[in-house]
């Protein structure tokens, strides 16, 4: 039975016309800016910066778009929205984690795409 893929690239083969180069280039771009939207979310959340942590998710809302992430991308609008309005920190922990679990296992899957290119 094959998991559930997290990576949807119907949207970025549509704005690419299906160029390889370019969907290399910009699935390439996704993981390299991964590891500093973790590292950028755990210091905010850990330094109760709540007003950067809800701009982070919204920079990191539009990468996690364009490799199909839609569920991910609300998640993290949803985060944006509550650190505006200074509600819910109880979960913004809950928010953070579960963007790290989903990019990490969305780098196989877009580690994969890249072999198949």
């Amino acid at each position: 039975m094959s998991q559930q893929k997290i990576i949807n690239l119907k949207y970025l083969r549509e704005i690419s016309d299906g160029e390889p180069v370019m969907i290399r280039e910009i699935i390439e771009m996704f993981i390299s800016q991964v590891p500093e939207f973790i590292e950028n979310l755990k210091l905010f959340l850990n330094e109760k910066r709540y007003v950067e942590l809800g701009k982070e998710a919204h920079k990191a809302k539009s990468s996690v778009m364009i490799v199909g992430m839609d569920q991910l991308g609300k998640r993290l609008k949803e985060l944006q929205l509550l650190t505006e309005h200074g509600e819910g920190s109880e979960r913004y922990q809950e928010y953070v984690e579960e963007f790290i679990n989903l990019c990490n296992q969305s780098i196989i899957e877009l580690e994969e795409e890249l072999r198949a290119l």
